[in-house]
């Protein structure tokens, strides 16, 4: 090439479509009911969020299993999504997102959520893989294709990892990495409810092999491993013990993050030892916690039923101690201005 000849320039990178998600601690939000009626009660719903963005959550989950999303109809998901956009904009927490559950059986199903996901003020979605008819789950490129297309769903895509929500299917780390170069990056993260840390600190690797170093978020789906998730590169926690001890989960993470170990291990182990007696009550234990410490909790929907009166006791015993943790914290979130 002679001198005179133009020279070829370097292009940039090609840039993801989606904004990466805000590491943190992310809140899985309760949904509430009017206890006379089952109804949806959007006001507590609402409010609780914004407490929850006070506190100092990432980000706001909506219609996760913890919101009782299977006892939700869609268009009860897309006001409880559109309560909590509302709510957070209001109070000055716009810059907080919003992840709505939009799991389904099908693809055409799942989009459908997405869709109005989107239209309810969703910045990402949060999908569990199809179970049903396990047999066709478990079939070589079921899973991907599944993926392939709900990411051109037009959100950002977390898969949701939780064998004990879709009939013990448990995807490998070697899947979720092909997952996270499936398409064209719509799918930015996993959420790590099986718990697997190992596991998790595999795709952290794997992902940056496809280019998805730095963008894609792996989230600890469970309190107690906050920590050994960030310690193997992860990025935070997706964490139902967040609408409970949602400083506590905020604390943890930023002792991590601050590189404070050891106040780190102990805040950690303390929030493990309440996260267990919170794991064995389910949606029952929180909103009975909730109705004690907060005023506000009501009944699930049934099937679901409440704990009954020696069941409350023994656990807010368990809790107590983290309890006089949390009401002890400071808030860490702050409202911003238009």
């Amino acid at each position: 090439m002679s001198p005179s000849e133009p020279q070829p320039q370097s292009q940039p990178p090609p840039q993801p479509p989606y904004r990466p998600l805000p590491r943190g601690i992310w809140a899985p939000t309760q949904t509430f009911f009017h206890p006379s009626t089952s109804a949806l009660d959007l006001p507590t719903t609402a409010s609780h969020a914004v407490r929850l963005a006070r506190a100092g959550v990432a980000g706001i989950v909506t219609n996760g299993s913890n919101g009782e999303a299977a006892h939700l109809s869609p268009s009860e998901r897309a006001s409880v999504t559109r309560a909590t956009r509302d709510a957070l904009d209001d109070a000055g927490f716009a810059h907080v997102p919003v992840m709505s559950g939009a799991s389904e059986q099908s693809v055409v199903a799942t989009l459908e959520r997405i869709r109005e996901a989107e239209e309810a003020g969703a910045e990402a979605v949060l999908v569990l893989c199809p179970s049903f008819f396990r047999w066709a789950v478990e079939k070589k490129g079921v899973v991907e294709g599944f993926f392939e297309e709900v990411e051109k769903g037009g959100l950002p895509v977390v898969v949701y990892n939780y064998p004990g929500a879709v009939a013990g299917v448990d995807l490998d780390s070697d899947l979720l990495v092909r997952l996270a170069g499936v398409g064209k990056g719509g799918i930015v993260g996993t959420k790590f409810t099986c718990g697997n840390v190992g596991k998790l600190g595999r795709v952290v690797k794997g992902v940056e092999g496809v280019g998805r170093g730095g963008e894609y978020r792996c989230f600890s789906g469970v309190a107690d491993a906050i920590t050994p998730a960030l310690a193997v590169g992860g990025d935070g926690g997706i964490v139902g013990a967040a609408n409970v001890f949602p400083r506590a989960c905020v604390r943890v993470f930023r002792l991590a993050e601050e590189g404070r170990v050891e106040e780190a291990r102990e805040a950690q182990l303390q929030l493990a030892a309440a996260d267990w007696a919170l794991t064995k009550r389910a949606i029952p234990g929180f909103k009975s916690i909730l109705q004690k410490y907060h005023g506000y909790g009501g009944l699930p929907r049934l099937p679901v039923l409440p704990l009954d009166r020696d069941e409350e006791e023994s656990l807010f015993e368990e809790i107590k101690e983290m309890m006089e943790v949390e009401l002890g914290l400071e808030d860490y979130g702050r409202p911003r201005k238009a």
